[in-house]
């Protein structure tokens, strides 16, 4: 992930770019809000995650900035290196002198902006692809970056024993569950039989073995999605979310919603906020993202429309379900209430297809997120000029990579809780810490070095340090907020 500029990729529209981001973000974390919704009641549902779409769009605005400010210290470093070659290289001048327009100065005191006029470009423009990691690199101290490197390692890890269990439990819900119409929305006990004498938990982890033989090869090799591969998954995405937000209007509009959710319910939030911060998470792949672009003059007015088109996205899907389900019968994944219900949805094949659908989308994922885990590992331990053993290359990072996801997906399935504390610590650090530490230490790095003359085009609205305070105040209350809630719980049980 770091370790070097990347590949940039195609270039593509700002359009494009809107509907990738938009893709990225709805995932199907999304799927386990409708129940954390119910649980802290609707008001406060959609003030808190209103909020928190603000505060992410402030960090998605940071990150973009860090880029640029990282783009330009690459190429300024660049140039430098190019003339302190070129004073090298001449043996007409000394050793601590260069040549800039026929005039020596000492590469110490020679201002860079002199470098930037004479080469009329804009150091700011985001070309080169900088992932966060070199970033964390570039501008924080050996502390920082072990720090960072930390915090997406446990938020990848949280990632995988979310997708490891998700994916057995859909399908188990498949093989197991009641597709007859015979019994309408019912909630099922692990302990019930599945086939015969093999409960659904026993059924549960034997999908989970399947899945682990069939996707965990792919940690010990490098994959990559391919475009037409990403557009089914979108395309399979748009079709699901869309099916269950038709079918509960069309419930509502009849008369026979069931739900009464609360106004409002603090008990709740805690959950609210990890389900919610996980639900916004794409800083940590906005590089990727944001670089190919190939019109950046208005990124921060169309990070904003994706933003306000998201949450109105994830209000109308949360809304719509706690209105037509009764609280009490919400599930963890909120399509498996569309696959044993023959009143909402009595078409078996369409029922089948919401059953499936987090199988086909989360395991298009699962690899991908493994490889980024494993070079993480990699790159965390990685000194300048060393190379790795074969059998710790090749062997001990991808098991340390796999094997604790599928012991905690193994020991539970209680996906919104895996939601909630992976989102409300981790997801804290990556969404709202690092972009706030990256922002300030880019500005403090380069401010010397710039002026006052040089202007970042892609800097954040949010350009004042009081934003940066109050960003990190917040994630602050909000880690406070949740260790507190998880003692309490605790001595109450």
């Amino acid at each position: 992930m770091a370790g070097g500029i990347t590949e940039t990729g195609e270039p593509y529209s700002p359009f494009v770019g809107l509907v990738y981001m938009f893709n990225l973000i709805v995932g199907t974390g999304a799927l386990t809000m409708p129940k954390a919704f119910a649980a802290a009641g609707w008001v406060v549902s959609v003030s808190l995650i209103t909020f928190l779409a603000f505060m992410s769009f402030m960090t998605t605005t940071f990150v973009i900035e860090a880029m640029a400010a990282a783009n330009a210290q690459l190429r300024w470093k660049r140039r430098e290196q190019e003339e302190v070659n070129d004073s090298d290289s001449s043996s007409d001048y000394s050793d601590d002198e260069v040549i800039i327009r026929g005039r020596s100065e000492p590469v110490e005191t020679r201002p860079i902006l002199s470098v930037q006029r004479a080469a009329n470009i804009d150091h700011f423009d985001i070309v080169e692809r900088v992932e966060m990691g070199q970033m964390a690199s570039m501008f924080f101290n050996k502390v920082g970056v072990n720090m960072f490197y930390i915090c997406i390692i446990v938020y990848l890890y949280g990632d995988l024993a979310i997708y490891a269990a998700a994916v057995p439990v859909s399908l188990m819900e498949v093989a197991c569950g009641n597709h007859s119409c015979s019994a309408g929305s019912v909630k099922y006990n692990d302990t019930e039989s599945c086939w015969g004498p093999v409960r659904r938990k026993d059924a549960y982890r034997v999908f989970l073995a399947i899945f682990t033989l069939l996707l965990g090869p792919f940690t010990f090799f490098n994959a990559q999605k391919t475009k037409y591969l990403q557009i089914l998954t979108s395309l399979m995405r748009w079709i699901a979310f869309t099916m269950m937000i038709i079918l509960a209007l069309i419930r509502i509009g009849k008369g026979h919603g069931e739900g009464k959710p609360s106004v409002a319910q603090i008990s709740g939030v805690p959950n609210l906020f990890g389900v919610c911060v996980y639900s916004f998470m794409c800083q940590h792949s906005l590089p990727s993202l944001v670089t190919p672009i190939s019109n950046k003059q208005r990124m921060s007015i169309l990070v904003m429309a994706d933003y306000i088109l998201i949450l109105c996205f994830y209000a109308l899907l949360s809304l719509t379900a706690i209105f037509c389900f009764d609280s009490s019968l919400l599930r963890d994944m909120y399509t498996l209430n569309f696959t044993d219900n023959c009143d909402v949805l009595g078409v078996p094949v369409l029922r089948y297809f919401l059953g499936l659908f987090p199988v086909f989308t989360i395991s298009t994922n699962f690899p991908i997120i493994a490889v980024t885990l494993r070079n993480n590992w990699k790159t965390l331990f990685h000194r300048d000029g060393g190379t790795y053993p074969w059998v710790v290359d090749r062997v001990v990072f991808p098991l340390i990579t796999l094997v604790p996801p599928i012991i905690v997906a193994f020991c539970t399935h209680d996906l919104e809780s895996l939601v909630g504390i992976t989102g409300a610590y981790a997801g804290t650090g990556i969404q709202y810490i690092i972009p706030a530490f990256l922002v300030y230490f880019s500005r403090r790095h380069l401010e010397p070095v710039l002026g006052r003359d040089a202007v970042n085009k892609h800097r954040s609205p949010f350009r004042h340090t009081f934003w940066v305070c109050f960003v990190v105040l917040w994630a602050t209350f909000c880690l406070m907020f949740v260790t507190a809630n998880i003692v309490l719980n605790e001595t109450k049980n």
